[in-house]
């Protein structure tokens, strides 16, 4: 699973008042190619409670990258990455949701399963769908 995607182009409009804070999902639950980084590891340059030690010379891969939650204002407090275990972004008509492994069933949960299956619903008429990873398992989410 390459990290790219739309939600990583030149100056995504960002949800004012979000922030990343001590969340550092996007640095432990994809693999980064760049610094040859496996999913569900942390980056070498990742530090404990957030922030990167590479952060002035980090690649464009992580430096354009904003989660879903950071760039959608429809999403509810719920959906914040230290609250939901879970990051996602979008891949043009897909979906990806990144989980983490400890907590890799949470995403089948209320209120989480529920807008799952209907982001799965619409994105099916444009011909996408969402996809769960969840340490090593990966599902579709039927919407």
């Amino acid at each position: 699973m390459a990290f790219t995607g739309p939600d990583m182009v030149e100056g995504p409009a960002l949800v004012p008042g979000r922030d990343c804070g001590s969340c550092s999902l996007c640095c432990i639950l994809p693999d980064i190619a760049e610094f040859d980084k496996p999913a569900n590891q942390p980056c070498r340059h990742c530090q404990p409670g957030g922030g990167c030690d590479a952060y002035d010379m980090r690649p464009a891969t992580c430096r354009d990258f904003f989660c879903l939650w950071r760039t959608d204002p429809a999403l509810g407090e719920e959906w914040d990455p230290r609250v939901s275990r879970m990051m996602m972004y979008g891949q043009g008509p897909q979906l990806t949701v990144l989980v983490e492994p400890e907590a890799a069933t949470i995403w089948r949960e209320l209120p989480y399963r529920d807008w799952l299956e209907e982001k799965a619903r619409s994105l099916k008429l444009a011909g996408g769908y969402v996809v769960v990873y969840a340490g090593e398992d990966v599902a579709v989410v039927k919407g």
